[in-house]
């Protein structure tokens, strides 16, 4: 097996959580609403956590790292800092005012919410 990214270095890499719970699942699927609509880029979190070369490598011409938590435990913007990336936008889907539980029916309105900070964030 190879640790080679194939990915191609963009300006804005998204950086979701993607734990189970709800706002994991918000995170995660927020990051790929924003790379859908051109915002920026879903990366790889799980890349980076693993210290993997080209995927550390990659990362590195980004000009803004986002990171989209889902709960105050902060594993994505952890793990970025732990792998020696500066997070440049950060939210946390809980601090929006989205409850935390285990129901995986996400919300539109919920994934649209942390959407439209990012986007703020961003100036976008």
């Amino acid at each position: 097996m190879s640790d080679t990214c194939n990915c191609e270095p963009t300006e804005i890499l998204i950086f979701p959580c993607s734990g189970g719970s709800n706002v994991g699942q918000i995170a995660n699927q927020a990051g790929v609403d924003l790379t859908k609509a051109g915002v920026g880029k879903l990366y790889c979190l799980a890349g980076i956590g693993g210290h993997l070369d080209s995927f550390i490598e990659s990362a590195k011409v980004a000009r803004r790292i986002v990171a989209i938590d889902g709960c105050p435990a902060g594993c994505a913007k952890k793990t970025l800092e732990h792998a020696g990336f500066k997070v440049t936008d950060y939210t946390i889907a809980t601090e929006l005012g989205i409850k935390k539980n285990h129901d995986f029916n996400l919300a539109t309105g919920d994934i649209n919410t942390v959407c439209a900070e990012i986007r703020r964030q961003l100036g976008r």
